[in-house]
């Protein structure tokens, strides 16, 4: 089953972010790991790992709140 990361702005809505689809769990996290900077700098402030339409959890990309 492929995984995929879905992209959401400040709002919670879709935003556009690279389509890519991985083989395993742990080769989206390690991706996201490398790419996640770029993402935000972007204007994505939130990620969702999906597995086919499943959302497996939601991650942010912003900073703590002190």
């Amino acid at each position: 089953m492929p995984w995929s990361w879905r992209y959401e702005g400040a709002d919670g809505g879709p935003v556009t972010g690279p389509a890519e689809a991985f083989s395993s769990q742990a080769d989206a996290e390690s991706w996201i790991g490398q790419t996640w900077r770029e993402l935000a700098a972007a204007g994505v402030a939130s990620v969702l790992l999906v597995e086919d339409d499943r959302v497996e959890y939601t991650m942010s990309l912003q900073p703590a709140a002190e």
